[in-house]
């Protein structure tokens, strides 16, 4: 790409991976400036543990960030009920994936390190909590809590489920409590080693309002036994509609006592497990959603990535990686239109015609399970609805397009298009 192309002035709102991710691939564009706008006084990881597949490991690999993440390998998954402790299912990646690219279980700091660590300097300013946004003739004005101001061609929405960007440049759009909390904790692995299979492998244990997941989160190579983590995280749902109290969507603390509670009826061992967590160590998270965006851009100068984009809340446990391949591809488009000397507009477009469908994909496959859950559920045991459900969801092969999900060969084969003349005009 030619160094004489125009300035161009990016704000990234939110320093989670996807935020991250777009930082480092905008930042290697030519006549590009990148700042990143995080409201946090320090840049860290809230929650355990994070799972790292091979759509997330080809993307960290473009953004030369693979090396650093490394975690637990799951090449065995197994799936209880809960109650009983009975084995129902074991899974494991499939065949044709190679080793290098197993599903993960990582520290979400190993990733976050890894990231920040190709982020250039400078770029970053901590304490800046956006208030508002403004559509100017020329550029974005973005106000800080703080009294400060900036203004930016270009901004970029990584600032979550909850995101500013979001409801400024769409402010019909809402987000809910889907009914879901989920409690989330790191213990070291040798608290729990005594308990008859539970440390190892990785583990679902599936209630009758819940599960619980247990997984460890190192490489053992690169830990020692002493300094090994154990991820805890607990789900719990109920209907949104009978829940009276404030909600978070971030890690509040929470007590011993109420995480246990809602899994009393569980078998012994995860009762054990649950009671080792020294007290003061666990955070709730409440599971917000919302109806999917018809576009993920606005005023031909906004873009949402991430969870802003696609308030899902979780759904396919890899936000991650679709954070940073929202990130990746918004960086492939904007230079693709600027050797061309295009406008801005085209970028962003090209964006949502490569990302939006994905996502609408994503919604119409929940919209169908819950279809499914409803018509087959009713009137079934707690054994039989928990084999259907796990006849049903498990097995990333049954989900290649997102568990298996290349984002340079979706690059590559948007430019085949192109070149064939199958895009559409965008007008």
């Amino acid at each position: 790409m030619s160094t004489d192309l125009p300035p161009l002035r990016v704000a990234i709102v939110g320093g989670g991976p996807g935020g991250l991710g777009a930082a480092i691939a905008l930042s290697s564009l030519p006549n590009v400036s990148v700042t990143l706008f995080e409201q946090a006084r320090e840049l860290r990881e809230i929650g355990a543990g994070i799972r790292i597949g091979l759509n997330c490991w080809k993307v960290l690999e473009l953004l030369g960030a693979d090396q650093d993440v490394k975690g637990h390998v799951k090449e065995q998954v197994l799936h209880r009920n809960g109650l009983s402790g009975e084995l129902i299912a074991t899974r494991g990646p499939p065949s044709h994936i190679p080793y290098k690219y197993y599903p993960q279980r990582v520290r979400r700091t190993r990733l976050q390190f890894a990231l920040l660590s190709k982020v250039p300097k400078g770029i970053i300013q901590l304490r800046k909590r956006l208030v508002s946004i403004e559509n100017l003739d020329q550029g974005v004005r973005l106000r800080f809590e703080d009294g400060t101001e900036t203004t930016a061609d270009l901004v970029v929405g990584g600032d979550g489920i909850r995101s500013v960007i979001r409801e400024q440049t769409f402010p019909g759009h809402t987000i809910q409590f889907t009914g879901t909390t989920i409690w989330r904790v790191l213990i070291p692995q040798s608290s729990i080693a005594h308990i008859p299979e539970i440390p190892q492998p990785t583990t679902w244990w599936y209630g009758r309002s819940g599960h619980v997941y247990l997984s460890p989160v190192d490489y053992p190579s690169e830990t020692s036994p002493e300094e090994r983590m154990f991820e805890i995280s607990v789900r719990n749902v109920i209907d949104p509609a009978t829940e009276t109290g404030k909600r978070f969507s971030w890690g509040i603390p929470v007590t011993n006592e109420r995480v246990e509670s809602f899994f009393q009826d569980y078998d012994p061992r995860i009762r054990e497990t649950l009671a080792s967590v020294p007290d003061g160590h666990w955070k709730e998270f409440s599971a917000f959603a919302g109806p999917r965006l018809k576009t993920l851009i606005a005023w031909d100068k906004v873009v949402l990535i991430g969870d802003a984009s696609h308030p899902l809340s979780g759904a396919f446990g890899s936000g991650a990686a679709f954070a940073l391949e929202d990130g990746w591809i918004l960086a492939r488009a904007l230079e693709h239109t600027r050797s061309a000397r295009k406008p801005l507009s085209e970028a962003l477009k090209i964006f949502d015609e490569i990302r939006s469908p994905y996502y609408l994909r994503m919604y119409e496959y929940l919209d169908e399970q819950k279809r499914i859950v409803e018509e087959t559920h009713a009137g079934r045991t707690f054994e039989e609805r928990l084999q259907m459900k796990v006849d049903a969801f498990v097995g990333e092969d049954k989900l290649a397009w997102i568990y298996e999900n290349d984002i340079e060969e979706v690059w590559k084969a948007y430019l085949r298009r192109e070149n064939e003349g199958e895009v559409v005009s965008r007008l």
